[in-house]
């Protein structure tokens, strides 16, 4: 008969083996369940909107690192289809009355559009030409909204209805927060399944996936797409969090931010780019007394990351894990281990 404590053995590894699909291992429910008590733990305001930002960029950053790190395109549109996002949820109810909460969802639309559109057009060729497309379109779109002064107000700014009748950030930080942990686990199970994997032999090697059965027009343009679709629905909290609107979102320089932090994070691990969020993003809110210097400065980062250790955060954890589980593994081996 099999015993109790076999079969508690045996939930307890098909339940860790189900959330480890999802990527929710039990140190990330427990540093997920830590970070969703932090308004009740943390009395600054202050520090709790840098939390609101860091969140939203460590979403911004796991998007950006599905198609750079998975197929290799490096969006730098980024940006302006987060803007997009942005003002089309924002456009949806100043002109229409539509909810700030369905204006968020089609802004996450209209950028996966957008982003369909970019990849068919050019995903069969080098990801390079996705790239700078991708980056076109963005200072299109950053020229439209500028010159488009009856519709956006131009530079003038576009005031937004916020999501609360507050500005106090705890209720903001719990929409970011489930918005990234839906984000979390729709990416880590997208790519811990065939998909992933297919985007993975895709950013490793193009032609050796193609002549095992893998499409690589097919699976990079909805690598894309879902990319596009986090940017735009980022953009939408974004609107409704700021309640103001200018041109200056879709600028290539928030799109650095965010290579940055997905970079420093490490491309092909998703929770790498998430957890560098919360390290870059305060420590250059610190910064802003250097203005536009400041982006130099994300500049050089990126180099010396890319050049020294091109794994970023992700490689240097699984590096620890590796000394940790080989260290284990000797003390457990033959050697020591009396019923092997």
């Amino acid at each position: 008969m099999i015993s109790e404590k076999s079969l508690e053995t045996g939930f307890v590894k098909n339940l860790k083996h189900n959330l480890g699909n999802f990527g929710l291992s039990p140190v990330a429910i427990g540093l997920f369940v830590l970070l969703g008590f932090a308004p009740y733990l943390i009395g600054d305001e202050y520090i709790l909107r840098l939390l609101v930002i860091s969140l939203l960029f460590g979403t911004l950053a796991m998007g950006f690192d599905l198609s750079a790190g998975y197929i290799d395109v490096a969006n730098w549109g980024y940006a302006g289809l987060m803007g997009l996002g942005a003002y089309t949820s924002a456009l949806l109810l100043t002109n229409l009355g539509i909810s700030p909460w369905i204006g968020t969802l089609a802004g996450a639309f209209m950028a996966a559009i957008f982003g369909l559109l970019i990849g068919v057009l050019t995903l069969k060729m080098d990801g390079m030409f996705a790239a700078i497309l991708a980056w076109f379109i963005g200072l299109i779109l950053m020229a439209l909204t500028t010159s488009l002064t009856g519709l956006t107000r131009g530079a003038l700014g576009l005031n937004v209805d916020l999501y609360f009748n507050t500005g106090w950030s705890k209720p903001y930080f719990y929409v970011i927060f489930v918005i990234c942990i839906v984000t979390y686990i729709v990416l880590r199970r997208v790519t811990n399944s065939n998909l992933g994997l297919a985007f993975s032999a895709l950013g490793q090697d193009a032609e050796a996936a193609r002549t095992c059965g893998v499409d690589p027009m097919k699976y990079k343009v909805i690598n894309f797409t879902i990319s596009c679709f986090v940017a735009g629905l980022c953009g939408g909290f974004y609107a409704h969090f700021m309640g103001i609107l200018t041109p200056d979102i879709m600028s290539t320089k928030h799109t650095v931010e965010v290579l940055v932090i997905a970079y420093i994070g490490g491309r092909r691990s998703i929770w790498g780019p998430l957890l560098a969020a919360f390290l870059v993003v305060p420590v250059f809110e610190y910064l802003n007394f250097l203005m536009e210097f400041k982006y130099v400065i994300y500049g050089l980062l990126l180099i010396l990351v890319m050049i020294f250790y091109p794994g970023g955060i992700a490689h240097f954890y699984n590096y620890i894990v590796g000394i940790f589980n080989e260290k284990k593994r000797k003390l457990t081996g033959p050697e020591s281990n009396p019923f092997a």
